[in-house]
């Protein structure tokens, strides 16, 4: 009895944190990440009316489009934002912290991170730059092995079962960033969570000590940093892309808009997620001057099964499940599951 009282407890306080997400600065949705990106998007729309470009009259209109916000799709997402944040989300608790405590041990010898966690400081210089280059080289590591887990999503067909939800979404606003699988969500964590214990367990045997990472808001500023620079206009139809090369070094929505676009250029490009390098150097980096090829969605797959809250949970389960019956079957001439895209799992 006293174990369903703790798990109820624990749900409502989840589902308050879920509720109040705006106000919290570790959520994608915070409220001053939101601003800064409604100052980007008026920027460009400052820009597009002095050229003549914009066809959407007010900038409230620019802002919101009724392209995006009379299409089913932008709806759903709103709805899958807190069916998926309180259902999926809750169950999943724990999971990335749990892995990287696990490889933490492993590089240490058996430390637990917990207990060892933050006990750098700041008192000198040395301090802070070994502090500011363990928050870059972290954050670094922990990117480029969630860029090679997201480009395994694409090309493991069963893994793309799972991560198509994400892809679903003809048209884009920031809850559209939630639009998630939950076993999507438990692969990614299982990896970016073990990459970060690892990162931390080699700091601790190079330094003795786990050094503090330098915070705003409780974020890391080069996290901060990220998510101040436009970042939910990653999931938008607001096009903002860095000029020249910057745009191969930090990270802007248009980087994500490609990555998201089912246009036949755009397939298997930009699977980082904070430095575009790693795209640039495996070579799926892609970047066109405007966005007049791009479009949202997963092309001629069965996006249009994709169309509840229930179905986004449903639906990967009943394709990977198809997936493995036709490996394991006798019958090699079965029909396959649905193409996605370009008949290959893709974006």
């Amino acid at each position: 009895m006293q174990s369903l009282y703790t798990f109820f407890e624990g749900f409502l306080e989840h589902a308050q944190n879920v509720f109040t997400s705006p106000l919290d600065p570790g959520n994608r949705i915070y409220v001053l990440y939101l601003a800064t990106s409604v100052l980007f998007a008026y920027f460009i729309y400052r820009v597009a009316v002095r050229k003549g470009t914009s066809e959407n009259g007010s900038f409230l209109r620019f802002l919101f489009p009724k392209h995006v916000w009379e299409h089913p799709s932008a709806w759903l997402d709103v709805r899958y934002f807190f069916f998926h944040q309180l259902i999926g989300h809750f169950l999943l608790i724990g999971l990335s912290a749990g892995s990287a405590t696990i490889m933490f041990k492993v590089i240490t010898g058996g430390t637990s991170l917990p207990e060892i966690a933050g006990r750098g400081d700041f008192s000198t210089w040395a301090d802070i730059g070994i502090a500011t280059v363990y928050m870059i080289v972290s954050i670094a590591v922990v990117d480029l092995v969630g860029y090679y887990m997201h480009y395994l999503q694409h090309k493991i067909p069963i893994l793309w079962q799972f991560h198509k939800v994400h892809h679903s979404a003809e048209v884009m606003h920031p809850m559209s960033n939630f639009r998630e699988h939950p076993v999507d969500n438990l692969a990614y964590g299982v990896f970016v969570g073990a990459g970060y214990g690892a990162v931390s367990g080699f700091a601790v045997q190079l330094f003795g000590y786990l050094p503090s990472t330098p915070t705003l808001l409780g974020v890391p500023l080069l996290m901060l940093a990220f998510n101040l620079l436009g970042y939910n206009l990653r999931h938008s139809h607001v096009w903002l892309k860095w000029p020249g090369r910057f745009s191969m070094i930090f990270p802007s929505p248009a980087h994500h808009h490609v990555h998201h676009s089912c246009h036949p250029d755009h397939i298997d490009k930009n699977f980082a997620f904070m430095f575009p390098i790693w795209d640039v150097i495996f070579k799926t980096y892609h970047m066109p001057q405007d966005n007049r090829d791009v479009k949202f969605g997963i092309g001629d797959g069965n996006a249009d099964e994709l169309d509840t809250c229930a179905r986004l949970y449903y639906i990967p389960v009943r394709d990977a499940y198809r997936l493995v019956r036709k490996s394991f079957s006798k019958d090699k001439s079965a029909p396959d599951s649905p193409p996605v895209k370009s008949d290959v799992p893709a974006e």
